[in-house]
């Protein structure tokens, strides 16, 4: 697993690498005084250059979870804050697709135990998700209900399905769409400008806080990330 792993962060940090190095060496040559391609030139190397940024902060959080995952977190979060926090952060992001986020949420809603910078970081990925492969003017649904048990517990908690109408998951996927750089489609991932992390930190985030992903898909009609956290108790 751990050469896996290094094989797999070699091969994400070379492609962009690879790229600015051909850039600057074409800058210092052909381009030299070509200020056309110059602007176009700098413009591709800072998108690789941001996208190698995401890839390492991507990396730091998924080392920092998974040494933290068996340290369950104690603070009481209101969840409705940090979701309502998440719609509006990414509604910006989804006009741009000509979409909205519709945020449901039910009256007094429990208190969750937990972290607010992780939960946040768990929604906002499904969510960033859900924009970058729904369908252009179609809604993102965040549906939050109560469950009188969380699946693989005895424990009361609280659902909250990121719903978005796309080209679907094929079922054959589903279940690896939580390992480290994996890709259902890779090429779109990759123009979206995502790292391959995104789902697996939102999994042991998840794991950290004792809940549960539930991932269920339609092909050709839509998504949805499910994603079970336990009350606070007390």
């Amino acid at each position: 697993m751990r050469a896996d792993f290094v094989a797999n962060v070699s091969h994400e940090m070379r492609s962009p690498l690879s790229s600015l190095l051909g850039f600057i060496e074409t800058l210092r040559g052909p381009a030299r005084d070509d200020p056309e391609a110059t602007e176009r030139f700098l413009g591709i190397m800072e998108a690789e250059a941001q996208r190698m940024t995401r890839l390492i902060n991507d990396l730091l959080a998924l080392s920092k979870v998974e040494t933290e995952e068996h340290i369950r977190p104690e603070n009481v979060i209101e969840l409705g804050a940090v979701l309502r926090q998440v719609a509006a952060t990414q509604s910006v992001r989804a006009k741009e697709r000509r979409m909205k986020i519709d945020l449901n949420l039910p009256e007094g809603l429990p208190n969750v135990t937990g972290e607010a910078d992780e939960l946040t970081q768990v929604f906002q990925n499904l969510v960033v998700n859900a924009i970058n492969y729904g369908r252009p003017e179609s809604a993102i649904r965040v549906e939050v209900s109560l469950r009188s048990v969380i699946p693989g517990t005895d424990d009361p908690g609280i659902a909250v399905a990121v719903i978005n109408q796309g080209d679907g998951i094929p079922p054959t996927e589903i279940p690896r769409l939580t390992e480290r750089f994996y890709r259902a489609d890779k090429g779109r991932s990759r123009k979206m400008g995502g790292t391959g992390l995104g789902l697996a930190i939102v999994k042991h985030i998840i794991a950290r806080h004792r809940g549960y992903l539930d991932i269920e898909s339609i092909p050709g009609e839509e998504t949805s990330f499910t994603v079970y956290l336990p009350q606070s108790i007390g």
